[in-house]
């Protein structure tokens, strides 16, 4: 089975041999060659450190001015990329959602902060999730986790079936005795503490002191919730992306194996030929 640098390699070879001609072959092939990439990588990385010393300065920090410089200059990289790769793609670039997740992360650096618009100053650390498009292994393993999400339905709407039965069984049982389940918006968030087991022994300890059998109630949902549901979870997701990124692999296997023996064929062609004309000498003589 091929490694993912094989797979990379395959969709290098694929890219090149789709190339159009002229001016925008050779921007296709700068925005496709790997030294390219990386720069692009690199930018993401600084740009995301850049992001995090902007959000620790104060407004008259003497080195602000310098940060938001760096910022401006990502920016117009990312923008300056884009734009190439529209060019190079023409109307194919629309057709891959990562080139639209960049447009739309990208396009929020563009958008003048105003008031109105503030919220987008919050949003400018979003361009560091760019290394997801940018890197081939990250979006392997998201394409695969979001393939994952029509089997996790039934499994979520199962948790939050138990969730609010346990929340509406608390109320009954425990709002007199606790303030934890007091009301029922208090069980809900009572119940998803429960489920994430964290601090469950300052819950169940308050219940117990007056009402001593409450402990079943605990046991019983915490058992169901964050062992088996959870767990349940994650064994979905897991087998989903093992099959998925397996399924991928496969299918590169299968090009590199389907390359090769073409290759075979033509060279086992050419070594017919050669035979024939061999003989064809020596009849002739």
């Amino acid at each position: 089975m091929p490694s993912l640098s094989q797979a990379e390699t395959l969709d290098a070879v694929e890219a090149a041999e789709t190339t159009p001609p002229g001016l925008r072959g050779r921007v296709r092939g700068l925005v496709d060659a790997g030294w390219f990439q990386r720069f692009v990588i690199v930018v993401i990385v600084l740009n995301a450190i850049d992001l995090g010393v902007l959000a620790s300065l104060g407004e008259h920090h003497p080195g602000l001015g310098v940060a938001r410089v760096l910022d401006v200059v990502a920016v117009a990289i990312f923008t300056a990329e884009l734009l190439l790769k529209l060019y190079a793609y023409g109307r194919d670039f629309f057709r891959d959602p990562w080139n639209l997740f960049d447009l739309v992360v990208v396009g929020t650096a563009l958008v003048p902060v105003t008031e109105t618009f503030s919220v987008l100053r919050a949003l400018r650390v979003l361009r560091a999730l760019r290394l997801v498009s940018a890197i081939p292994s990250m979006r392997r393993v998201v394409t695969a986790l979001l393939a994952a999400i029509p089997g996790l339905a039934s499994i979520l709407s199962l948790v939050v079936l138990v969730l609010y039965t346990g929340a509406v069984i608390g109320v009954h049982l425990f709002a007199d005795v606790s303030e934890y389940f007091g009301t029922m918006g208090r069980a809900l968030y009572t119940m998803f503490k429960l489920l994430t087991v964290e601090g469950w022994p300052d819950i169940s300890d308050a219940v117990v002191a007056r009402h001593p059998t409450g402990w079943v109630f605990f046991v019983i949902y915490i058992v169901i919730c964050a062992f088996v549901m959870m767990n349940l979870l994650i064994g979905v997701i897991v087998s989903t992306m093992d099959r998925d990124l397996n399924a991928e692999l496969w299918d590169a296997d299968q090009a590199v194996e389907a390359a090769q023996h073409d290759e075979v064929m033509t060279e086992l062609r050419a070594l017919r030929a050669e035979i024939a004309e061999l003989r064809g000498r020596t009849d002739d003589g």
